[in-house]
């Protein structure tokens, strides 16, 4: 449905830091940097896991923050974004777990990167394959 998405960062190098670690057990890595002459010198770069669908920009912070939930193949997964992205300077804003109230078998948790933002991993199987 949504072919892709992004945010502004308010310190690029500290963002950059904090998704390469906490989406790497997701298996999105950082893929691409856009010239900075095609955009004014601002830094851009983009995550996925084949192509870019994540975008990260230097500027203002979002404002309010926003929540960009990625998904995750296992339960487990969810477990090591927790752990990763707090491990990275995430805070904690929803520890792995079932959210029933969601959906069956809805796994997720939650963390607040650098800029306030809730960014979320959530695993849909009915129980854990790994």
């Amino acid at each position: 449905m949504i072919d892709h998405s992004g945010l502004s960062v308010s310190d690029f190098a500290q963002a950059r830091a904090f998704y390469d670690a906490a989406l790497a057990p997701l298996a999105i890595t950082y893929l691409f940097t856009v010239p900075p002459e095609h955009t004014g010198g601002e830094q851009v770069g983009g995550y996925g896991r084949d192509r870019p669908q994540f975008w990260i920009n230097e500027g203002d912070a979002q404002s309010p923050p926003v929540h960009f939930a990625f998904t995750a193949e296992t339960r487990a997964d969810v477990d090591a974004f927790h752990a990763a992205a707090l491990n990275a300077g995430g805070t904690d804003n929803g520890a792995p777990g079932l959210r029933p109230h969601y959906h069956d078998n809805y796994y997720g948790a939650f963390v607040r990167d650098p800029d306030g933002n809730n960014i979320e991993a959530v695993c849909h199987a009915p129980t854990d394959t790994t």
